[in-house]
């Protein structure tokens, strides 16, 4: 599943200080692909896609909340940060991975991560 972030201050009134982050999911598509594949599988292919199916419904289950705290997270491994998550550090790292977050949108997503242990 593809989990994507878009900073949507393209739309008109959003700005530097007033925007959001929208979470696009796929999973619905992803697995409609995986059913499919299934439908025509070999007996040798199916175990692996069936793992595979399995795989993209439990992480569909997953709330907005979890997916987000889970890009935030990702996001600030990307810059290579391993402090506290709810220090200030970690707002200035998720800034430096996602330039164009504004400082209230990156210390809301900082909150909902914080909020969802790992």
């Amino acid at each position: 599943m593809t989990v994507t972030m878009i900073r949507m201050s393209g739309i008109a009134g959003l700005n530097k200080k007033h925007n959001f982050v929208l979470l696009v999911r796929d999973a619905d598509v992803v697995g409609a692909a995986l059913r499919q594949a299934l439908a025509e599988a070999t007996p040798e292919e199916r175990p692996g896609l069936e793992r595979a199916a399995a795989l993209v419904e439990s992480t569909a289950a997953a709330t907005e909340r979890e997916l987000c705290a889970r890009w935030v997270r990702s996001r600030l491994a990307a810059v290579g940060f391993t402090g506290d998550i709810t220090s200030v550090a970690a707002v200035r790292a998720l800034r430096k991975a996602e330039p164009r977050l504004s400082l209230v949108a990156a210390v809301q997503l900082q909150k909902q991560a914080a909020a969802r242990p790992e």
